[in-house]
């Protein structure tokens, strides 16, 4: 017999790779992090020995989900500003209350808010873009999740840095910090084409490259942000990004609402990432990112709620619900994304996008042990026809039971268990009341 330290026995499997399985009566096996095996039931348990063993009837096993583009700490901003445009948001509101507030005990409080939120949404890894990110990598640490936290960078000052040299220091001291990190791992973050000039993009594109990491960026975000640029400089972002050799697999482009012929084009022929957020951009106004055509060209894509201030949740489950239903309604193709490529985009899709495949985003035997079981046996999931299909239109965050992250259960029937929730949630609050004074 081969020992192992955990062996989970769900009803189902969805392994996301190979693409459309589905795996009935199988069984999983973890030992010192990692998937040690994925076979039948009884194929399993005749040649596999485990200390640890959790039976999860009327439960599916699938990867984490990933959170490919958020700013955690804006947790704290959750329904602070609401039901405006986005310009208006940012700079009447969201920017100023920043300016006055954010230091590293917000970013603290809002990243544990924020990790906690994920965790019992299923998430087990997020991609981050947001000041004092050395805090958030800490505090996702302590907690055991997954996060890719970007080296941020743009023009002007804020409470973090006094402009470009000190966010380039910034983010070079970041990276060495948590180069060799099992969990943590980090980006070059400019935050935006309009924010960020050309030769500081090339220089984060340069130092990103030097690191092998990815550059990620929010890009046409708004009809209103090309237009100014086209004013300004005669040419659309994504092509002034282009012409600066920036477009390529290294570059997530989040957002990506608004896309000519020329431009998709482009990002399909060059293998950069597209970062669709299609609940905040729904709310904001901002447009609808033409998922369904650009999966069609064999895009790479990847889903993130951005922040809860602009969303307000952190709920991947919801986001690729919303994405499939968009790509359908978008297309008026009722076969655009179907639930298993909706599955891969918030699964694999991500771990592709930040460049972790190698180690999650599928449950494939030496990768990662990073898990989520979600119960199907409840009147919302009844009766049971397709199990790809009821986790994508049926199910919500409320689904998810478990939650393991290198092999350690961080999540047990709903709580956490490397949290403080009373305190974190004791500490929002006192956030709350600073925000509304």
């Amino acid at each position: 017999m081969i020992p192992v330290e955990q062996i989970l026995h769900p009803d189902w499997v969805l392994p996301i790779e190979p693409a459309g399985e589905v795996l009935t009566g199988h069984s999983i096996a973890i030992d010192q992090g990692r998937i040690a095996a994925i076979e039948p039931r009884q194929a399993l348990e005749s040649r596999h020995q485990a200390a640890a063993v959790k039976e999860l009837p009327g439960q599916v096993i699938m990867p984490g989900l990933i959170n490919a583009h958020t700013h955690a700490a804006m947790t704290l901003l959750r329904g602070y500003a609401d039901d405006l445009p986005l310009m208006t948001w940012l700079e009447s509101h969201i920017w100023p209350a920043e300016q006055a507030h954010v230091g590293e005990a917000f970013v603290r409080d809002g990243s544990a808010l924020a990790v906690l939120e994920m965790l019992r949404g299923g998430i087990t890894c997020f991609n981050d873009m947001y000041f004092f990110p050395e805090t958030t990598a800490a505090v996702a640490a302590e907690a055991g999740m997954r996060a890719t936290v970007g080296m941020i960078l743009i023009d002007f000052p804020t409470p973090y840095a006094s402009g470009p040299e000190a966010y380039f220091e910034k983010g070079e001291a970041l990276h060495a910090q948590w180069a060799n990190d099992p969990l943590i791992d980090t980006t070059m973050a400019p935050h935006a084409p309009y924010t960020v000039s050309e030769p500081h993009l090339v220089r984060a594109a340069e130092l990103a490259e030097r690191h092998g990491r990815r550059l990620h960026m929010h890009i046409h975000e708004t009809l209103g942000e090309i237009d100014a640029s086209v004013e300004k400089t005669g040419s659309r972002p994504l092509m002034r990004l282009d012409a600066l050799g920036l477009v390529g697999p290294q570059l997530l482009a989040v957002h990506m609402t608004h896309l000519d012929e020329r431009e998709r084009d482009r990002i399909s022929a060059t293998g950069a990432h597209v970062i669709h957020c299609p609940e905040a951009n729904l709310k904001l106004a901002s447009g609808i990112c033409p998922i369904a055509d650009l999966a069609a060209r064999g895009v790479g894509l990847a889903l993130g709620t951005d922040g809860a201030a602009s969303n307000n949740n952190l709920d991947i489950l919801g986001e690729m619900r919303t994405a499939a239903m968009l790509a359908k309604g978008a297309s008026l193709d009722a076969t655009a994304l179907p639930a298993h490529q909706a599955l891969e985009i918030a699964t694999l899709g991500g771990a592709r996008a930040i460049g972790r495949d190698q180690e999650i985003g599928s449950l494939v035997v030496g990768k990662a042990a990073d898990l989520v079981s979600l119960d199907l046996n409840t009147p919302e999931a009844d009766p049971l026809h397709d199990v790809a299909s009821q986790v994508v239109y049926a199910c919500g965050r409320e689904a998810v039971r478990d939650v393991w992250i290198a092999g350690r259960h961080v999540l047990k029937a709903r709580e956490p268990v490397t949290l403080d929730v009373p305190a974190i949630r004791a500490r929002a609050a006192e956030w709350r009341d600073k925000l509304q004074r």
